[in-house]
């Protein structure tokens, strides 16, 4: 039986190895409340400025990138943290609902997680994570190389940047708290066990095996059991990414509201929600036909309200769904694969968009032709990079050195600490073309060509 005091355990890895110093900048904030700012203000968060999150390379400043998909999750999940802390706070938390604080603890712990959910996807979107995994299959085709390469995943990589990679001046990361980083995990299973405990990813590199058997222990979790806020983050991405993937398709003008309207009607059947969803969208439309607007202002602004009012429904149905499935989920009873999303109502309305989205965004030609030059760049960089990390001693390759000698600081750190083994090496690999923006990955990539060219 999961336990909320358990949960919300505000203690930090740091705190728990013996260190309690603090610089005194608590600021009448609870623990739970500072790992937000502390992610916020991470150097990692920034750079999602500069990272797809279904277009890239998007010139066109009003489309998303990773960064602003990153604080609408944030946002998203804040709403439906508030909603439980405030509606149902002695159903979902308990009668000790007070002492622990749920009205300030759980929207801040939903915002940080949200807004750290996608820090360590790697350039490119999930093509990006892709193009690591093929270039892994294809260097070691003929040799066995660890899951944690071969199934590279972004979650994984965002565990591995807050609690290793950030470094400070110790080796705490970010120093979260254990509450944090146990909701933070949506696939709890580490790489290389028997299994997936039923989840379609491993969620725990084996180099954070311990750091990741400490935080269970710390929140009553272990192997395979979620903890029951990250129900909710999950759900909160499922929404964003796909009423606000429908509205950046339309925006680029791959699609239009009225395509998708069209869509929606014909998926509906009698789905109320999409029904209701439909009706609004249709109204407003009208109303603001009425305002003489050009075909590409009504648009947008049609697909704003579409926007507003589906978020609305899902997100009050993602809230609902976890209020009627808690006691399960804290009884441990809940079954493997659980979706907030796929078990409320509007279920078929967040299937419908994310089938649009498919057909007329992520599939069409120019953003396939993105991600394929997106894939070349990557597999081109990690053959450079690869080079340099295994020459990197050899004083006969200046090249190698000088690539070596550009990978960031922490990073190189952290891989000096290990025993440098084939494993450690490839680590160092992912972390350094994760941890790169696009066009940080593009501008590298051709100087490195270059000086290698001139070198041969």
């Amino acid at each position: 039986m999961l336990d909320w005091n358990s949960l919300l355990n505000p203690v930090r890895r740091k705190e728990l190895a013996g260190d309690s110093s603090t610089m005194g900048t608590r600021a009448n904030r609870t623990e739970i409340e500072r790992d937000y700012d502390r992610i916020l203000f991470a150097t990692p968060t920034r750079r999602l400025a500069d990272k797809t999150q279904v277009f890239p390379m998007e010139e066109n400043d009003s489309v998303r990138t990773r960064l602003t998909h990153s604080h609408e999750v944030s946002n998203l999940a804040r709403s439906i943290g508030v909603r439980l802390a405030f509606d149902f706070p002695e159903k979902v938390f308990g009668p000790n609902h007070e002492e622990l604080g749920v009205k300030r603890n759980v929207p801040s712990l939903l915002a940080a997680v949200g807004l750290a959910h996608d820090l360590g996807n790697p350039p490119f979107g999930h093509q990006g994570e892709i193009a690591i995994q093929q270039w892994f299959r294809k260097e070691y085709e003929s040799q066995n190389i660890e899951d944690d390469f071969l199934e590279f995943d972004g979650n994984a990589q965002t565990f591995r940047l807050l609690t290793r990679l950030q470094v400070l001046n110790d080796h705490f990361g970010l120093n979260l708290t254990v509450a944090t980083l146990a909701a933070l995990i949506k696939y709890p299973s580490i790489y290389g066990s028997a299994n997936k405990q039923g989840f379609k990813k491993f969620g725990v590199f084996r180099s954070e095996e311990a750091i990741i058997r400490q935080v269970w222990e710390h929140t009553g979790l272990r192997c395979g059991v979620r903890h029951p806020l990250a129900y909710v983050m999950e759900a909160c991405d499922d929404i964003a990414y796909s009423i606000i993937d429908a509205e950046d398709t339309v925006k680029k003008g791959y699609a239009s509201f009225y395509d998708l309207m069209d869509y929606l009607e014909t998926f509906a059947g009698d789905d109320p929600v999409i029904e209701r969803v439909l009706l609004t969208a249709r109204e407003k439309n009208t109303e603001f036909k009425k305002a003489q607007l050009s075909s590409r202002e009504l648009n947008d602004i049609s697909m704003q309200m579409f926007r507003v009012k589906a978020i609305a429904e899902m997100v009050g149905a993602a809230t609902n769904a976890f209020v009627s499935h808690i006691e399960r989920i804290m009884a441990e009873e809940i079954e493997q694969g659980f979706e907030l999303i796929k078990q409320s109502e509007c279920s078929q309305l967040c299937k419908a968009v994310k089938e649009f989205d498919k057909r007329h965004g992520f599939q069409h030609k120019d953003v396939l032709k993105l991600e394929l030059e997106g894939n070349n760049y990557i597999k081109n960089m990690m053959t450079i990079v690869w080079k340099a990390i295994s020459g990197e001693s050899d004083n006969d390759r200046p090249f190698e050195r000088y690539v070596f000698g550009a990978i960031s600081e922490n990073y190189r750190r952290v891989y000096n600490e290990t025993d440098k083994s084939p494993y450690a090496k490839h680590q160092l690999l992912c972390d350094v073309v994760s941890g790169m923006t696009e066009k940080y990955l593009i501008t590298k990539h051709d100087e490195f060509k270059a000086l290698e060219k001139a070198n041969a």
